[in-house]
């Protein structure tokens, strides 16, 4: 049995380079390089930070019951939320003004709008706890790993089950049920149940329509 390579050690104080045993040698992400773009935020840096202070104490310390102080803060900050919305104190938001609730939408515990493009949620819309819409991602062609973002639709009355990953652009349709886990990766048609990675369809959402 030929002898299997190992690692040596790591003692250096110093980072050093992790070779490829692959024959890569053309430097394909230069993350030095990197740079937000101006107004890729949509509000200054100063702004942006006392959000993230705001969220990370008066919002997330909130007791549960205060659903109006939380629709109180999203505004503040330039959310646009509708009556009657609950949102849960561990929710995460990353800029409340690109983000817009519909009446009556649920957003649960531990759900992640990475809104650094706009999040359009309707109406009488569930997202489910530990739920992640995200908006952005990466050119990965460019050698500066330029940021991108990209919106994201819920239509009315979709429900969002746990743990559901939404990518960048995707609309998703009046009515849709989106099952616990699911990735989805393309826009998803109206009044369907979707599971699984990447999403697809296995029924409509009520059952006398089969």
């Amino acid at each position: 049995m030929a002898p299997q390579s190992v690692a040596p050690p790591f003692t250096e104080t110093a980072p050093r380079t992790v070779a490829s045993e692959f024959g890569v040698r053309r430097p394909v992400q230069d993350l030095a390089a990197f740079r937000v773009p101006a107004h890729f935020r949509g509000r200054p840096a100063w702004f942006v930070q006392l959000w993230w202070v705001v969220q990370a104490t008066l919002f997330r310390w909130s007791p549960q019951v205060l659903f109006g102080w939380r629709r109180f803060l999203v505004r503040l900050f330039g959310g646009t939320v509708g009556k009657g919305v609950l949102i849960r104190s561990t929710a995460n938001i990353t800029y409340p003004w690109k983000v817009s609730i519909g009446n009556f939408s649920w957003i649960g515990d531990d759900v992640t709008l990475y809104s650094l493009g706009e999040i359009q949620i309707g109406n009488n819309v569930v997202i489910s706890q530990r739920s992640y819409l995200c908006t952005g991602s990466h050119e990965m062609e460019s050698l500066a790993f330029e940021i991108t973002a990209r919106p994201i639709v819920i239509e009315d009355e979709a429900w969002i089950a746990t743990d559901v990953f939404v990518s960048p652009g995707v609309r998703i349709g009046h009515g849709a049920v989106v099952g616990v886990r699911s990735t989805v990766l393309h826009d998803l048609p109206p009044m369907r149940v979707y599971v699984g990675t990447p999403a697809k369809s296995i029924r409509p959402r009520l059952a006398h329509e089969n």
